[in-house]
């Protein structure tokens, strides 16, 4: 079986990768995206960052199958839109990320879709399935879901701290698997 380079540069451009990060030997990442401290890239996770910028908070993990990409400079958008992702925010399995910023404690549920220029205020719960229209802002301290994605209620005390649990609980999974 020949391995396929899993960390590969763009335009002479290479990952940045913290040296705490973890990136399964079956992920992918292309060009100069920067995967902070404590991250984890869970397998078959396709992050391609070729005309526009892309960055992973610490302590944020991506998980199986999720597919992160950006949008270069073009019409309707002439500056593009980079991809963001804060500090300790959970993606879950087979999410699609484009061009959008996700603030610090989030969880984004699995199969979710969230599209060029939205934006996830601090503490967003979206449900697995639901689709962030271009542009839209989800204020922060709610669950969302649907396709558009709607408010649906708050997050109770236990919901907001979960957000961080879930973070913590991929950080220490994530040394498992580097002491392999």
């Amino acid at each position: 079986m020949t391995a396929f380079p899993t960390l590969r540069p763009f335009q002479g451009k290479p990952p940045v990768i913290d040296p705490t990060a973890y990136v399964d030997p079956m992920a992918t990442v292309i060009g100069p995206a920067e995967i902070g401290p404590d991250c984890s890239i869970w397998p078959m996770v396709s992050i391609r960052c070729d005309v526009h910028a892309i960055r992973i908070g610490a302590r944020s993990n991506i998980q199986d199958n999720s597919c992160l990409h950006v949008t270069g400079p073009a019409e309707p958008w002439p500056e593009g839109h980079p991809l963001i992702i804060g500090e300790d925010v959970t993606i879950g399995h087979g999410v699609i990320l484009h061009g959008c910023t996700i603030r610090d404690r989030c969880l984004v549920g699995m199969g979710a879709i969230i599209l060029d220029g939205a934006v996830l205020e601090e503490e967003v719960f979206l449900a697995a399935g639901s689709l962030v229209s271009p542009g839209k802002v989800l204020e922060g301290g709610y669950l969302w879901r649907g396709s558009p994605a709607q408010k649906a209620r708050p997050l109770s005390d236990a919901e907001r701290a979960w957000l961080r649990t879930s973070a913590d609980n991929y950080v220490r999974l994530k040394n498992e698997y580097l002491h392999e």
